[in-house]
């Protein structure tokens, strides 16, 4: 199943190669703009089902997702699943839930996001979820990139793409990326 998904990710450009500032703070040489490959609703409808698919004997009662990333994700996962879909946004640097959305008492949720090197933003969904008395059953993500490096986050990570993408501290660059200028394209 990776292949053609990552046929898919080359084909909308939504993979890109050079050098580019992971919202980590970490440097890489590929970088994956999912909204590039979610654009197409289509394609974002059958991928998101895929990952639903792999969910599916998770009994959840909703879906959270961060933003900004994660949002088309988390929609079209509970689509899938039947299940109503919130998300927490940012604000002041971190991420809140706001709109209305709440999180009732012992309230199951699966956490959908697009894509994880170190889980900063879905540790973040996490913490939301379990301070507002609800349950974290899962963690959904189309790419996995941390190369097994991502935190445990004590419950089941289902992915659809598992890869191992080279990472650089600022401070640490091989001499052939610090030659090429970095650029962020990810969500700020």
């Amino acid at each position: 199943m990776s292949d053609d998904l990552l046929a898919l990710f080359r084909q909308t450009g939504a993979l890109l190669d050079g050098h580019f500032v992971l919202r980590s703070g970490l440097h890489s040489r590929q970088f994956f703009q999912c909204a590039l490959l979610l654009q197409h609703t289509r394609i974002a409808a059958d991928i998101c089902a895929r990952l639903a698919n792999k969910l599916g004997h998770i009994d959840c009662d909703a879906v959270i997702s961060p933003a900004l990333g994660g949002i088309v994700v988390g929609q079209e996962i509970g689509r899938a699943l039947g299940k109503r879909h919130i998300f927490a946004e940012k604000e002041a640097g971190g991420l809140v839930l706001r709109r209305g959305f709440k999180i009732g008492p012992n309230e199951r949720f699966i956490v959908a996001e697009d894509v994880v090197t170190r889980g900063g933003r879905v540790q973040e969904t996490l913490e939301i979820v379990r301070s507002n008395g609800g349950n974290v059953v899962a963690i959904g993500v189309i790419v996995d990139r941390s190369g097994g490096k991502r935190p445990d986050f004590g419950c089941p990570f289902v992915s659809l793409i598992e890869m191992s993408v080279e990472t650089f501290e600022a401070d640490h660059l091989p001499a052939d990326l610090a030659q090429i200028p970095a650029v962020k394209p990810g969500s700020k």
